[in-house]
């Protein structure tokens, strides 16, 4: 008996980009020829009409009805400024049809437009975070790679589309699908939902000063050995009592303080994505003792390494194997 399709749509503002539904479609494409028994059936719709000369991608006028989808992605590469009314009014009424919804890149603006969001995390663009956050406040905005909640799907943008899409498989077929297909797409490793964007240091440290960024990138390229404060101070040309006011004045908080921090957090992303013990990882992040580890881990974020992961294997969708040493 030949399984019934699952209907996914894509609902396209004018000028989005090949790369954001490329990467989307591909994913699923890709399942379908590495396993025939998935079936999905695609729909491309435009979402509004594009101007005379602008780019945009195939697809047929959405027409006035988005009815049977089980999925409906929402791709812009530019925050829309408003929704159409009788498109807005299309869209909730799929969404009170029980058809799951979900913003790639910009295309979270829609759905916050419309209220679709509130209460919900959504997954958006370093760049928006700001604006987002003052304009949609009763979204939970999150500076995720992606975000399920509940029946709401979120991509911040780029390559984090894939990874999404990527939990849309492991989600409906199971984590072997997934990682199939990733092998097929020659994915180097399969992103988690809550891994933080990478952003830009300038952005990241809020500011442009050259010796602090001249400190921090010193200090994310030594981890494993961590350097002294003075050592950084010698290296970037200024005094230790120099690059600790700078540090206090941009980041407030002293140059220590912010490379334990940088540790932990490389740490935390270790712990999350590979299956390392949790001595190994301690040990790749300067952490000369187990209970040392431990303890810092513990007093930033709330809980031991090994409560932390074991949280996590319990709600992520993709399961690492524990090492041999953790095993029971």
């Amino acid at each position: 008996m030949t399984a019934t399709a699952h209907c996914i749509g894509f609902l396209i503002w004018p000028q989005t980009r090949p790369m954001t539904l490329a990467l989307a479609e591909e994913a699923l494409r890709v399942a379908q020829r590495v396993h025939p028994e998935v079936r999905y059936e695609l729909r491309f719709l435009q979402a509004e009409a594009a101007a005379e000369g602008d780019w945009r991608l195939p697809g047929e006028p959405w027409a006035g009805r988005l009815e049977g989808c089980q999925k409906l992605f929402l791709l812009a590469d530019e925050p829309p400024t408003q929704v159409a009314q009788p498109l807005g009014m299309a869209l909730k009424q799929l969404v009170r049809a029980g058809c799951q919804v979900g913003g790639l890149s910009a295309g979270v603006y829609p759905l916050a437009l419309l209220g679709l969001l509130d209460g919900y995390r959504a997954a958006v663009h370093w760049r928006w975070q700001d604006d987002f956050a003052e304009r949609f406040p009763k979204v939970i905005a999150t500076s995720h790679l992606f975000d399920w909640d509940r029946d709401r799907l979120s991509a911040c943008g780029g390559l984090a589309v894939l990874d999404l899409l990527l939990a849309v498989l492991a989600r409906d077929h199971g984590a072997e699908l997934a990682g199939a297909v990733s092998e097929e797409l020659v994915v180097e490793r399969i992103r988690e939902g809550g891994e933080r964007q990478r952003i830009p240091l300038q952005n990241r440290i809020g500011s442009s000063h050259p010796k602090l960024t001249q400190a921090v990138l010193l200090m994310e390229a030594n981890i494993e050995e961590p350097l002294t404060t003075d050592e950084i101070a010698t290296h970037v040309c200024v005094s230790r009592r120099q690059l600790e006011r700078i540090f206090k004045q941009y980041l407030n908080r002293v140059p220590s303080q912010y490379y334990l921090e940088l540790r932990l957090n490389k740490a935390r992303q270790l712990l999350m994505q590979t299956s390392k013990s949790i001595i190994q990882i301690g040990q790749s992040c300067g952490f000369s003792s187990g209970p040392h580890f431990s303890s810092a881990y513990r007093n930033f974020f709330g809980a031991t390494p090994r409560e932390d992961r074991n949280q996590r294997r319990s709600t992520s969708p993709f399961e690492i194997a524990p090492s041999t040493s953790e095993r029971g």
